[in-house]
């Protein structure tokens, strides 16, 4: 847990200080998500994505491969980094819902570009048998990022400060100049929820799975939201809809009470994605 731990803050400050809107959970959280998922679909399912991802190629992307879940679930943000050919997708990654309002997703939702749009959408192209290979297994890759995305809370709502990357935070000790709140629920709170026993990478029991699963995306989109409301920016400031300080300081009592918040999120995110992998391919 150090050694990775290190890994991970050396990392954070050599590649990920300027992090955006558009880039949620690392490595770790997606990967996560996509084994939770693959643990919990049915066998029918597992089979089906399996094989539309040994066609991973098709996607011509060898700087980001794709043939396994895990590959898969990173794939949509390493091809940030080829530049235009997909600059179109990068809105696909998050939703500015106001936490200070009544629940209601952002009118470009209605254009298909948000997190919970586009979701909705490759589902839909995935249980198309009769659509091309290749769009089904982009729908395929996205949708297993997505649903991680839209469980990180800080891209289900916001404050208007995009998603907590122009407010600098101190994770406990760990303050460096550039770090920030997206950061923080990105990545190291996320880290240290993962690895906090007990492993939360399963079999779950049917009961738990169907309570974990319970509702439909536009459901998980509030839910997230009301999560970043009282748990990213309740645990920030007194009063979660006051204006948002420069900088924010989670100290490690209130680090501790957030492990089980973000951990939570995860097991979400992966039984999420079962079940929706299930509808579409099982």
């Amino acid at each position: 847990m150090i050694r990775r731990l290190s890994l991970l803050l050396a990392a954070f400050a050599l590649a990920t200080l300027a992090a955006s809107p558009a880039a949620a959970y690392w490595e770790y959280g997606h990967e996560t998500i996509a084994r939770i998922a693959m643990l919990n679909v049915k066998p029918q399912t597992r089979a089906t994505v399996i094989a539309l991802l040994s066609h991973a190629a098709d996607l011509d992307t060898p700087q980001c491969p794709a043939r396994t879940p895990e590959q898969a679930s990173v794939w949509p943000d390493c091809i940030k980094k080829l530049g235009d050919r997909f600059r179109n997708t990068f809105v696909w990654h998050y939703q500015d819902v106001n936490i200070c309002a009544p629940f209601a997703l952002p009118p470009e939702c209605a254009e298909g570009d948000c997190v919970s749009a586009q979701i909705t959408r490759d589902v839909a192209t995935l249980k198309d048998t009769r659509a091309p290979r290749i769009e089904r297994l982009k729908a395929l890759v996205f949708l297993i990022h997505f649903v991680g995305d839209l469980h990180q809370p800080l891209h289900a709502g916001e404050k208007g400060d995009a998603g907590g990357n122009k407010v600098t935070a101190a994770y406990g000790i760990y303050a460096p100049p550039r770090l920030n709140l997206h950061s923080v629920w990105d990545g190291l709170l996320a880290e240290r929820a993962i690895s906090t026993p007990p492993t939360i990478v399963r079999r779950y029991a049917p009961a738990e799975k169907a309570r974990l699963q319970a509702g439909d995306v536009p459901d998980w989109s509030r839910e997230t939201a009301h999560v970043a409301h009282d748990s990213v920016y309740g645990s920030a400031m007194a009063d979660p809809c006051a204006p948002t300080p420069a900088k924010v300081v989670l100290d490690e009592a209130t680090i501790e009470r957030l492990v089980p918040v973000a951990q939570l999120q995860v097991e979400r995110g992966g039984l999420r994605l079962a079940k929706l992998l299930d509808q579409a391919l099982g």
